[in-house]
């Protein structure tokens, strides 16, 4: 009786550890899915087959996510094991907020906030002395002018642009939702203080002039990713200028180098001077999310992050030739730029312009 029950539970050790390793293997095999909220801007990159494979093979994971604006993802996480937002302002608003949940978060890919426009809007910024053009880049080196022209009500048709309808504007996303949005609203601020970082005094000063210049904006997308789609797809005529990130035309242009060939010498990209550092980072809710963070540091996903999808390396030793894809105008070095306000005014920020 003893030796039975004894090979009863040999058995059941045998058929546990065999279950043990079946499931082991399947998850070996399969990759751990972790789910996540990603900023619209990372999708293409993240549905690239070539990451997908390195996050499997290497890093054991497959990444099963959805598109949210990177202040919606910060208010609700929706039981999420990651987050992937577009700005290190995002991530220190989480912190302030639910910093207990972090178990691992940084930033791993860099884009700079830039703003598009046609060959013939700029060249007639280019007369307002508004850009200038340096080493093949064009720079917004009078910013306060711009903004004064748009809070005074200029037309297109004032700096001789009479093919184009109304006032002079920048459309963007929605900064109550949108990273980039979000980002060119604390830009605006810190411009409008005469370069002096805006505080808890005189945020509810700039803010007047902020909104100005988002009004002007009419209906604003909630992603980037679709603001430059729109850009694009509707031209010079509905979306003479538009802010969004610099990865954006060389992801285009990866993607679609056919109807890049058509648009190329018309598309100008606008550094603002200052203009801000959007930091994607990515901010681990658990465990199984953790080796995402070593994931997106791999040299391989660094460099094709850079090559197919135009995100700047946050890696050392990993390179950016901006002649990629015959795109002219990528600036060599960004240098001339400048911090957001502290989360607290940023948010303050946002409440002033609702």
């Amino acid at each position: 009786m003893k030796n039975r029950i004894i090979g009863i539970v040999i058995l059941i050790v045998v058929v546990v550890a065999s279950l043990v390793i079946y499931f082991v293997q399947k998850q070996s095999i399969q990759g751990v899915t972790i789910k996540g909220l990603v900023g619209g801007e990372k999708t293409l990159l993240l549905d690239d087959e070539y990451v997908k494979k390195i996050l499997k093979d290497k890093y054991n994971l497959v990444l099963d996510y959805s598109k949210s604006g990177s202040l919606e993802m910060i208010n609700d996480e929706k039981g999420s094991d990651f987050l992937f937002p577009s700005s290190q302002l995002a991530l220190d608003m989480y912190k302030e907020k639910k910093g207990k949940n972090i178990l691992k978060a940084e930033s791993v890919l860099n884009s700079p906030l830039v703003i598009y426009s046609w060959d013939t809007v700029t060249d007639a910024l280019i007369k307002q002395k508004i850009i200038q053009k340096e080493d093949n880049s064009y720079y917004i080196v009078d910013f306060p002018k711009l903004i004064d022209m748009i809070e005074k009500n200029k037309k297109w048709s004032d700096i001789g642009l009479n093919q184009l309808y109304g006032d002079i504007s920048v459309n963007t996303t929605d900064p109550t939702r949108s990273n980039s949005g979000n980002m060119f609203a604390g830009l605006l601020s810190v411009v409008i203080n005469n370069g002096t970082m805006v505080d808890e005094t005189s945020v509810s000063v700039v803010a007047p002039k902020v909104k100005a210049v988002f009004q002007k904006s009419g209906y604003m997308e909630s992603s980037s990713d679709d603001i430059f789609e729109q850009y694009l797809k509707t031209g010079v005529g509905a979306k003479p200028m538009i802010v969004g990130y610099e990865n954006q035309v060389v992801e285009f242009a990866a993607q679609n180098p056919e109807i890049w060939k058509t648009l190329k010498d018309k598309v100008r990209v606008l550094y603002p001077v200052p203009t801000v550092w959007s930091s994607h980072p990515v901010i681990a809710l658990n465990s199984k999310a953790v080796g995402l963070v070593k994931a997106f540091k791999d040299k391989d996903i660094q460099n094709n992050a850079w090559e197919k999808h135009g995100f700047r390396n946050s890696v050392i030793n990993t390179k950016n030739d901006t002649k990629i894809y015959g795109i002219t105008g990528l600036s060599k070095q960004i240098n001339r730029v400048t911090s957001l306000p502290k989360p607290k005014v940023m948010e303050m920020l946002i409440q002033l312009l609702k």
